[in-house]
């Protein structure tokens, strides 16, 4: 019997660091503002893109945490995984769920027009991918070897 825990050893949740990102960017954005588009002449169409990308980012998110659920395994990444998602957006991203979370992060830098918001969100991005998902991949590496193996071969890690 293996002495290696049954997860991935994220030791920070997901959300919470897109939420410390985003909170970040924000504080930044109040030493000095840094505009996506003009103040003026933009409210409308900026609002109607924001929203769009709000509503993909979280419509992705749920959508593939349902997928969790009917495949009877945890979302979670400090949780044991029974089995690897590979239909849905799976059969295009192993990691979608982190481009919603990347899609919605954009969309909420746009609604508050702020770069810096924006750098956080591709922070979250670069942090995620090196602290986040590459344990997860090395974990369902370990557990499920050569279909893992396979399937990260076939499949891209975000589009």
């Amino acid at each position: 019997m293996s002495d290696e825990p049954d997860n991935a050893q994220v030791r920070i949740p997901p959300p919470i660091l897109f939420a410390l990102c985003l909170i970040a960017g924000w504080c930044l954005d109040q030493g000095q503002s840094w505009l996506i588009l003009p103040a003026t002449g933009w409210y409308g169409p900026r609002v109607a893109l924001s929203g769009a990308l709000i509503l993909l980012g979280l419509g992705l998110i749920l959508y593939c945490a349902r997928q969790f659920k009917q495949a009877h395994t945890h979302i979670e990444p400090w949780r044991p995984t029974s089995s690897v998602i590979t239909n849905g957006p799976y059969r295009y991203s192993r990691n979608p769920i982190y481009l919603g979370i990347v899609i919605t992060g954009a969309g909420i830098a746009l609604a508050f027009n702020t770069c810096w918001m924006l750098f956080s969100v591709l922070a979250f991005a670069l942090i995620a991918n090196k602290h986040v998902i590459e344990k997860e991949e090395d974990y369902l590496d370990r557990k499920f070897g050569e279909s893992y193996s396979n399937y990260r071969r076939e499949t891209r890690r975000w589009l």
